[in-house]
C-alpha cells in the first residue's frame, strides 16, 4: 500500500473492520442507537475513509464511532485510545512551529500528520464531548485545533484530564513532549 494510493488490501480491510466492529460492540455507551451494519455499509462505499481509519488505528488511536450527523448523513469517528495515540506523540503543533526550531526538532507536527492521514484535529469542544464518554488523557495530553488569534501570537493549545476535570492549556507551538500527541476526528 502506498500513501498516494490510499487503498487497503483485502486482508488489511478485513482486519480493520473486525477491529472496528469489536470496539464498537465493546463500547456501546459511545454510540447508543447506532447500528454497526449501517456503519459498515458506509465504510464499504468509502475506501479512502477506510484508509484514514486504518491510519488512525495503526498509530494507536483506537478510532470508534461517537455520533451521527443526521443533516449530513455522516458517522463521526474520534480517536478513543485511553491515552494520546502513541504513534503521534513528540510532535510540535504545525509546520511553521517545526521550521522555527533551531535545535532538537521533532520528526513531525500534528497539523501535517492529521492532514496526511485524512483526519482533522479535535477542537476543544469535541475534546470536551469525548471526555463525557470516558476518561481520556489521564497521563498524556493532546494538541487540539488552535484558534488563529492564539496561533498568530506563537501559541497553541492542548488538553488533558486530571483530577476528574478537563483542562485546556497553552504552550509555544514549537514545543513537544513525549507524552503529548494529538487526537483526530473523521466523518464517514
Amino acid at each position: 500500500m502506498t500513501k498516494s494510493n490510499k487503498e487497503l488490501s483485502s486482508e488489511q480491510r478485513e482486519e480493520l473492520l473486525k477491529a472496528l466492529k469489536a470496539r464498537f460492540e465493546k463500547n456501546m455507551n459511545r454510540h447508543e442507537g447506532l447500528e454497526w451494519n449501517e456503519i459498515q455499509a458506509k465504510l464499504d462505499n468509502n475506501t479512502e475513509k477506510l484508509w484514514s481509519l486504518n491510519e488512525m488505528e495503526s498509530t494507536g488511536g483506537e478510532p470508534d464511532v461517537v455520533g451521527y450527523d443526521e443533516k449530513n448523513d455522516a458517522y463521526i469517528f474520534y480517536d478513543c485510545s485511553a491515552q494520546s495515540p502513541k504513534g503521534r506523540r513528540s510532535v510540535c503543533y504545525d509546520r511553521e512551529a517545526l521550521e522555527s526550531r533551531k535545535k532538537h526538532k521533532p520528526e513531525n507536527n500534528a497539523v501535517d500528520m492529521a492532514a496526511d492521514m485524512g483526519i482533522e484535529l479535535l477542537t476543544e469542544e469535541q475534546y470536551r464531548e469525548m471526555q463525557k464518554l470516558g476518561d481520556f488523557d489521564t497521563k498524556t495530553s493532546s494538541w487540539v485545533e488552535t484558534p488563529s488569534n492564539i496561533r498568530e501570537l506563537g501559541g497553541a493549545i492542548f488538553c488533558d484530564r486530571r483530577y476528574d476535570t478537563v483542562f485546556v492549556y497553552h504552550n509555544g507551538a514549537e514545543s513537544y513532549y513525549s507524552a503529548r500527541g494529538f487526537r483526530g476526528s473523521l466523518r464517514v
